[in-house]
């Protein structure tokens, strides 16, 4: 996130990070990936792609703590709770909750997810719907103003608003592949009290996601590699905006993240993944942002933990020590007897 930002990083500038945090979120020229990311997005699937839910053929249930640039003051926080189920053969139905936190503004949203899944070759074609309500507020008077707060129209008043949005998705998926399209919210939603009209604020914009991952076995069951990919766009690759006179672009890069994981003896999975953007390459208008390690562990009977830590690469290295998460999920496949071993996707 904020890789256009992180160029301009000095060490007299240290303490205004949290100020170019919150700028990033409130001014009409959005510069980074509003949604929240996660190093182990491939196990926190449902929070992007509603047509995951009832993929795994058993209910299961994932909790997400990630804690970005630690040691910097105002980073995102963010927790996630899925849950998601089959109903019947061919119906899925799930449960999202996720809270962020960056700086000042923080979120909450609730979303309900239902997947309808069609027997297509080897494996399912799932078509998700989703509904959700969003909690966006502000408190701006934790910050410290060089002029009176008063004499800037953008932070007049706290934002405390709900907002409803729905969702849409598909989500191919076998044994041993899987691939999906997904856009969470496909409402844009003005960040700001509609009954004042002279306020500028953010804009939630729509957030496109494409997911495609293997699961290959090398040594049978007992050694698998599974490489996925994830690319995140806002308004597919820089669309335009048309929420003012003047045309202006979203100017989010399009972010990827390559992950390359072993799996041994159905008991351990372990991995390292690259996240960047597009533009980090062609055009030089961004960098990348992290190299990640992570791993998982299946416990007894459906019980599994997660941890992940990111090294940051951009400027911002400078001023943090790295990004880490914590999963813990239940699967309750163990009661189902036509399920031999866990899931890959």
């Amino acid at each position: 996130m904020l890789h256009n930002s992180s160029k301009y990083i000095s060490e007299k500038m240290k303490k205004l990070i949290p100020l170019f945090l919150i700028l990033s979120f409130i001014s009409n020229k959005i510069h980074a990936q509003q949604d929240a990311m996660f190093t182990k997005y491939m196990f926190n699937s449902l929070n992007f792609n509603p047509a995951y839910a009832g993929s795994k053929e058993y209910l299961s249930m994932v909790v997400l703590y990630r804690d970005q640039w630690l040691g910097l003051e105002g980073a995102p926080t963010t927790q996630t709770l899925s849950i998601h189920t089959p109903f019947k053969d061919r119906v899925g139905f799930g449960l999202n909750i996720s809270n962020d936190k960056i700086g000042v503004t923080g979120s909450t949203v609730g979303s309900l997810s239902y997947a309808y899944r069609i027997p297509f070759g080897k494996g399912k074609v799932s078509i998700g719907l989703q509904a959700s309500f969003m909690n966006y507020r502000t408190d701006f008077g934790k910050l410290n103003y060089k002029d009176p707060r008063s004499s800037d129209l953008s932070f007049k008043d706290d934002v405390n608003i709900w907002e409803p949005n729905f969702g849409a998705g598909v989500y191919y998926y076998s044994d041993k592949f899987y691939a999906g399209f997904s856009v969470p919210h496909l409402i844009k939603t003005d960040l700001n009290d509609a009954s004042d009209s002279n306020t500028r604020s953010a804009q939630l914009y729509r957030h496109f996601y494409f997911t495609t991952g293997l699961a290959i076995p090398i040594r049978g069951e007992s050694l698998v590699f599974k490489p996925s990919l994830l690319i995140k766009s806002v308004e597919l690759f820089g669309d335009f905006s048309s929420s003012s006179n003047n045309r202006m672009p979203v100017g989010a890069p399009t972010e990827f993240d390559i992950d390359l994981s072993f799996l041994f003896y159905q008991s351990l999975w372990v991995g390292a993944s690259f996240r960047s953007s597009f533009e980090a390459f062609i055009g030089k208008t961004s960098s990348v942002d992290s190299a990640d390690l992570w791993a998982m562990f299946y416990l007894n009977k459906g019980l599994r933990v997660g941890l992940a830590y990111d090294f940051t690469l951009t400027k911002l290295r400078n001023h943090n020590n790295g990004s880490f998460e914590i999963m813990v999920g239940y699967d309750f496949y163990f009661q189902q007897k036509h399920v031999v071993t866990p899931r890959y996707f």
